[in-house]
């Protein structure tokens, strides 16, 4: 089986971990913080903190930006359900901003129209996830000016996106964001095994986003409420949560950076491959915005199905079963049963819809050959029946 998204591990990654785990800290230890300023210094971030999963960061964002009761949260519906969830995880209601159709990205246009329509009925959002889906980054530069203008919050999803840049520079930097955030899965660009990372130029959410990462404890003086009682002395002054990284991701995250630029410019000849390989087939290859450099986590292919005469699901099915192991990324966030349950249906965001029903993920990371490229391509044509 070819998976559509796999890890690449060197012996360096492998020694760089087994000298942590000889160490003294197995977590809360110098590595992590050396992970964090190194993420930060690539981006051009001045603030990088690292968390457990890109969950838990988009969670502490979230809770660091005040949302709450009574606030909302927006963000697109083709997206994994973190991206909303962080939001009902603080008590806050959540809603959706149809996709663009050339991007897959939440589409700007639909955003500046609902912005209008919240802001006459007393509903605009708290905070706005952009996410920068498959690593193509969102309009920020729109999404901010309509920040400004409507008075939200802004945290840029880039769970896909690392290594990729917006306007020439690196995303991340969060020129146009409060927050940004990052992932390390193992499917990702670079990896921690699980972990993520929250960036930020603002130093009162760093510190705010540092203290609820860690149970809400402080062994800071200044911040306490009494003096301390010795040199042992902590407290906690808010309900914070474990979502700290060990010092083994961190370890392992500090030498995957090492190789980024390499993994990201080879996810572009692989994506470049595959545009002159598909081009006279009856798919949809991804379109990139000249703005935008992609960090390419996915290659998204849409299906042109009045023209091919098999459904979505067959398609799928047979690449499976010839061992392409092609996903599905995603099924909008709006259709899943929870989220009906809270009152939304099928048909709310068409554009997200009419995505999920051609979508397939295509294998994407940078250990991927030319041969194994061929192999997909040939086992799509075989789907296709071409």
């Amino acid at each position: 089986m070819i998976p559509y998204g796999r890890q690449d591990i060197s012996q360096a990654d492998v020694d760089t971990v087994v000298e942590v785990l000889k160490s003294d800290f197995l977590t809360q230890g110098p590595v992590a913080p050396r992970f964090e300023k190194a993420v930060a210094d690539h981006v051009g971030a001045e603030r990088a903190l690292t968390m457990n999963s890109a969950t838990s960061a988009l969670h502490v964002a979230c809770a660091a930006l005040g949302l709450g009761s009574g606030d909302l949260l927006w963000t697109s519906p083709v997206t994994f359900v973190a991206s909303a969830n962080c939001g009902l995880y603080c008590g806050a209601e959540v809603d959706f901003v149809d996709i663009d159709p050339e991007t897959y990205n939440l589409c700007p246009v639909a955003l500046e129209r609902k912005l209008e329509i919240a802001q006459k009925h007393g509903q605009l959002p708290k905070v706005v996830v952009a996410v920068h889906l498959c690593g193509q980054p969102c309009d920020m530069q729109t999404i901010y000016k309509l920040s400004q203008r409507f008075g939200f919050r802004v945290i840029e999803d880039a769970s896909h996106a690392i290594g990729g840049k917006y306007q020439d520079e690196f995303i991340g930097n969060c020129r146009f964001s409060d927050i940004t955030v990052f992932s390390f899965h193992p499917v990702k660009i670079i990896t921690t095994a699980e972990g993520g990372m929250a960036l930020t130029n603002n130093e009162l959410l760093a510190e705010r986003m540092e203290l609820l990462r860690s149970h809400g404890i402080t062994r800071d003086p200044g911040k306490m409420t009494q003096q301390p009682d010795g040199p042992w002395y902590y407290q906690q002054i808010d309900l914070g949560f474990n979502y700290r990284m060990t010092e083994l991701q961190a370890a392992l995250g500090l030498s995957q950076l090492q190789r980024l630029d390499e993994f990201v410019a080879r996810r572009h000849e692989l994506a470049n491959r595959y545009d002159q390989l598909l081009g006279d087939k009856p798919v949809k290859t991804p379109w990139q915005h000249p703005d935008s450099y992609s960090g390419l986590h996915l290659y998204v292919i849409r299906l042109k199905l009045d023209q091919i005469g098999k459904s979505h699901r067959e398609v799928f099915e047979s690449l499976r079963e010839q061992g392409i192991g092609v996903n599905i990324h995603y099924i909008p966030v709006h259709t899943q049963p929870y989220y009906q349950y809270l009152g939304f249906s099928n048909g709310d965001f068409p554009q997200a819809e009419s995505y999920y029903r051609e979508a397939i993920s295509l294998p994407m990371f940078s250990g991927l050959t030319e041969c194994q490229q061929d192999e997909v391509v040939a086992a799509l044509d075989r789907a296709l029946n071409l």
